[in-house]
């Protein structure tokens, strides 16, 4: 999560949700909605941004991504914030300059972004470029959501 005030952006909470891998998918997605549902209201943002979804070689993984990111866009919808989302690269080349960027350097250039950011895992690195792409591409052709940062 951050917060923008012009071109500045401010770092304000990151992290991720862990699932118990013994409970069953809709368990574990009804863990993610109270999480998630959790850092909204604790946070107040005002408007919200997920990874558009993408392929993995294996199938399962791949609806059990789509599974969780559907958690995370009704969470925020049920709370009545705009939701924008962005394909991955979209996102590499808001953080980074380039699409085809590494993991290494998104996380690399958070911490020039965001001075001082203690990332709670890549997870949660990945979050956080997220919302410094909306933060970034927020009214702009390429974003699908209109509301404005807090």
């Amino acid at each position: 999560m951050v917060a923008r005030s012009g071109n500045r952006l401010t770092h304000i909470a990151n992290g991720q949700v862990k699932t118990d891998p013994g409970q069953s998918l809709p368990e574990r997605l009804v863990t993610l909605d109270r999480e998630l549902t959790d850092v909204i209201l604790r946070h107040r943002p005002d408007t919200g941004a997920v990874e558009e979804v993408f392929v993995n070689k294996n199938p399962q993984s791949t609806l059990k991504l789509g599974q969780a990111r559907g958690v995370c866009l009704l969470a925020l919808a049920r709370a009545g914030l705009g939701v924008a989302e962005y394909a991955p690269s979209l996102i590499k080349k808001a953080v980074v300059g380039t699409g085809g960027a590494e993991k290494a350097q998104v996380q690399a250039m958070l911490k020039v972004l965001l001075p001082g950011v203690k990332l709670a895992g890549a997870d949660a690195a990945d979050a956080l470029a997220v919302a410094i792409a909306h933060a970034h591409l927020l009214g702009s052709p390429a974003s699908k959501g209109s509301a404005s940062l807090r």
